[in-house]
Formats: C-alpha cells, structure tokens, sequence
C-alpha cells in the first residue's frame, strides 16, 4: 500500500497542533505498518528544515514547488499541483494531515479534519482564513473518500455544519507523545526567572486566541481573593489579541497576577508543568485537547471546559466547568487549590486516563482507515471535479 501524505500546509515550528499530528504519527504508521509505503508532499519551507525533522527521516519527500507563507500558492499546490505529482508516484491514497485536501486525483483521498472553527469560533480566524477555511473543508469534506476526525464530538458537528454523513467519518483519538523531551527546570529557579514567588501556580497552555477564553480566564482569576490569589502563567505564541488580554488584566487589577508568555523552553514547559498546582482550560472549542491529555499524563490536575471534546478527553478525571461563566471557573480552580486530597486523586486519574491514549493505538486505526478506503469501489462524491 503507498500512502501520500499531503504535508503542504506545514510550516515547523509554526504549526501548532497539526504539525504535533504529523511528527508523532509518520513514525508510528511506519512501525506500526512497516509494509506501508510512504511518500510525503512537502513545501519549500519544509524543503529548507528537511535536515532538522527527524521524523521524516525514513520517508521519502516530494517537494511541491510552493511556499506555504503564500495562501494562493499553497492553496495551487494542493489543489492542482499535488494531484499530478501523487498520480506521477503511483500512489494508492492521498491522506491530507490538516483539514483541507486535494479535491480531484486518480487516488483515494482521505482527510483529517481536526476541527470547523471557521464555522463554530469563526473569531479564530482572521476575515480572509475564514473565507478560504469557509470554502476548502467543506470541499475536502465532500470530495474526500473517508474523513478521520480527532473526536466523536466532531463527528456531529460535522453532520450539522457541513451536511456530511457520520458513516463517512472515523473518529481517531490523538496519543500521548514522549513526555521525556526534556528535563524540568528546577521549580526554585523557574520561580526566580519567572518572577513568580510563592504562590501557587495555575498553568494554562494557549496561543492568545479569542477562542481560548483567556479574558473569562484571567476574569476567573480576578474573583480569587487576592490572598489566595494564584498566579496565573500562560504561555503559547502571541498574537495581536495579547494586547486586548494585557489591556483586560490591567482594567481588572490582576496585571501583576497574570503572567502571559510566549514560546519557553522545553526545559521551562516541563518546570511549569512540575510547579504548578492545577491546568485550567477555559477554550470554547477544540478539536481535540492535547494540553489537557499532557497535563493529565504528567499528573498535574486539570480544570477545563465542559464542552465537547474537552470533556470528552478529560472523562471524570477533571474538574469541568461553564467556560461562559468566570465564576465557575473560578471555583473549579479554588475547589483543586483548597483541596490537596482532591487534587491528589485527580493526578492519579489523569494519569491513569491518559495512558488510554497512544500513538500507536491512532496510528492502527488510521492504517484500519487506509484499507477500509482501498477495499471499497464507492467514488468521493464529484471525486474527478475541480482540476481545472
């Protein structure tokens, strides 16, 4: 079986929780299924770090002569480009890693299709990627053979929002990555470096999105008597909405009780990661919830959304609340920070949940997937439209 991989849309280091799909799955389909044959279609970016990604050390890469940064031409190459290289490399399926996917080909096309934020939390994205998101999911939805999507709670938003059919789509849940990656600093000198002090540590692991909910989070911390106030650290890449978040802190009083970070170290993540108290999640919507599945593997009790997929990883091994609602979210953080007991029994259930999610467990659905595409004859629906 020769599996194509459609990589257009990485960028290393920029990519989030997609890029985190691709790095820890490639190597697990190839153990898992030595007997796959692998080719993934990169950009000129990726082309540049080939060196540095070991995880595709073992798969032999077709670079699409495109540059990712560039909408227009990313959105060429994958859609006129990738089919005729993936065609040229007689390749039996073409699997799209980050939502979107070739419309067309002489292939079986399968897609993952991690969330529809463009359609639920279209504040996630700026004016012209919901547009674009607005028009190429639903294509690749439509055109696409199977769909792989992160969580049983996007299955049906996707019958909702896009019409798509819940036998079409194979819900695969994410895995737990290596979580040796680096030793933790030390909490004594995080503390220091980070100007932290004393008090307890509340940890949440964002990029500054609207669709994070870090202003009800940040306003949840506000309702926290400032003598047990803890001290809330977020670090995640920036984003203009930082500066909203900045200017809401100061208008709260709580600017010297909110620390927002950007990228830290591997060895900084894991300090805070060890120092902390508990992780609050307030996100709106996810597709899937990693922070939540790596606090609960590290032991590190967890307080997040109720909603969809959210709740859905954290099972009854965390604490949800309303994430409309500060002031629930304020007492899930106060009931873990007063209770040493509670908050004891929530780092064993959360281990004990996240050892239930594996790699290897994602990467033998997946290849279920991938022969299950292969043993039917039913085209994508307009499965030949598009190439023009």
């Amino acid at each position: 079986m020769h599996v194509g991989l459609n990589l257009i849309y990485l960028l290393p280091g920029e990519t989030g929780g997609t890029e985190t799909y691709a790095r820890e799955l490639i190597p697990e389909l190839q153990r898992s299924a030595p007997e796959l044959r692998l080719t993934a279609f990169i950009n000129r970016e990726t082309e540049r770090s080939r060196r540095t990604l070991g995880w595709l050390d073992d798969v032999t890469t077709i670079t699409v002569p495109v540059q990712a940064t560039r909408r227009v031409e990313w959105v060429r190459g994958e859609q006129q480009i990738l089919p005729r290289l993936a065609a040229r490399q007689e390749v039996d399926i073409v699997h799209s890693l980050a939502n979107t996917g070739p419309a067309w080909g002489a292939f079986k096309r399968i897609v993952t299709i991690h969330d529809i934020h463009f359609r639920l939390v279209p504040e996630a994205h700026t004016p012209l990627m919901r547009l674009g998101m607005g028009v190429l999911v639903p294509l690749a939805a439509r055109r696409s053979h199977r769909i792989i999507t992160d969580a049983r709670s996007t299955v049906g938003e996707l019958q909702e929002q896009l019409g798509v059919a819940s036998s079409k789509v194979d819900p695969i849940p994410l895995g737990i990555g290596n979580l040796a990656r680096a030793l933790p600093l030390p909490e004594a000198e995080l503390r220091v470096r980070f100007g932290l002090g004393e008090r307890p540590i509340v940890l949440c692991v964002a990029s500054k999105r609207p669709h994070k909910n870090l202003a009800r989070l940040i306003s949840a911390v506000a309702l926290i008597p400032a003598e047990r106030r803890p001290v809330l650290v977020i670090p995640g890449y920036p984003t203009p909405h930082e500066h909203d978040l900045r200017a809401h802190a100061a208008a709260l009083g709580v600017e010297a009780d909110v620390d927002l970070r950007s990228w830290v170290s591997a060895e900084e993540l894991e300090g805070l990661y060890a120092a902390s108290t508990c992780l609050a999640c307030p996100s709106l919507h996810e597709g899937f919830g990693l922070p939540v599945l790596e606090a609960m593997a590290r032991g590190l009790p967890v307080a997040c959304s109720g909603r969809g997929a959210l709740a859905e990883v954290a099972g009854d091994a965390a604490v949800l609340f309303d994430p409309l609602a500060p002031d629930a979210i304020a007492a899930a953080i106060e009931r873990i920070l007063g209770d040493p007991d509670l908050a004891a029994r929530l780092g064993v259930a959360g281990r004990a949940r996240a050892s239930g999610f594996t790699w290897r467990t994602t990467a033998d659905r997946t290849v279920q997937t991938y022969r299950s595409v292969l043993s039917t004859v039913e085209p994508a629906q307009d499965s030949q439209a598009g190439h023009a």
